[in-house]
């Protein structure tokens, strides 16, 4: 496994990289191929922040804690990527999806995304949104997938929505978690183009 080790607004200390890397190293027991492994550790207005992301195949795992002392947060941080992993173990071991997948879903539906997170003031006498700022800006490339592994990557980043290329329909998708507790699907499609008509 590649491993990245990053030291944010602290110095780098060899014990806590280590020990980073001893605990991250644990999870190629759930992984059938090499991947890779970025850990970030920073010191925020006196809180100890770990922030791991690990890649597996198609699929990214993240765990990101905060405490008062960095060797909890790391323990935290992979105790919720090992939960994960337990969860779709046999899945991520037997997933063989890109192989089978076509190389033009590869080399043609991916999109550029990005995703903005605003801030809106309200006014006070009439309740009307103001003023939308930018206060978070975040860009990704969408992934193909079948509709049940979009699901299942939400999941392991215990995220709201996703977006993502469908692999059946080469379209661009949203999968969101409900309100309800169920998932809502979007479906981007390409209109027909018009038929041209020959001159008379």
């Amino acid at each position: 496994m590649q491993l990245n080790i990053t030291f944010r607004h602290m110095d780098p200390i060899d014990s806590l990289k280590n020990y980073a890397q001893e605990k991250v190293e644990k999870a190629n027991k759930y992984l059938d191929r090499a991947g890779e492994a970025n850990v970030v550790l920073s010191l925020e207005r006196h809180l100890h922040q770990a922030d791991i992301t690990l890649t597996s195949g198609p699929f990214v795992l993240r765990g990101r804690e905060k405490s008062e002392d960095m060797y909890a947060s790391i323990d935290k941080a992979m105790d919720r990527i090992e939960k994960q992993l337990r969860r779709y173990k046999d899945r991520l071991k037997n997933h063989n999806r890109r192989e089978r997948m076509p190389q033009y879903i590869h080399e043609e539906s991916e999109v550029h995304i990005r995703h903005d997170v605003m801030e809106v003031s309200v006014a006070e006498e009439s309740g009307i949104a103001l003023n939308p700022r930018v206060i978070k800006t975040n860009e990704f490339v969408t992934k193909p997938m079948t509709v049940d592994e979009a699901v299942m990557q939400m999941d392991l980043l215990d995220n709201d929505f996703i977006v993502f290329t469908n692999t059946q329909s080469a379209e661009l998708n949203v999968i969101y978690r409900r309100k309800d507790g169920h998932y809502g699907l979007i479906e981007a499609s390409r209109p027909p183009p018009k038929a041209s008509v020959a001159p008379s």
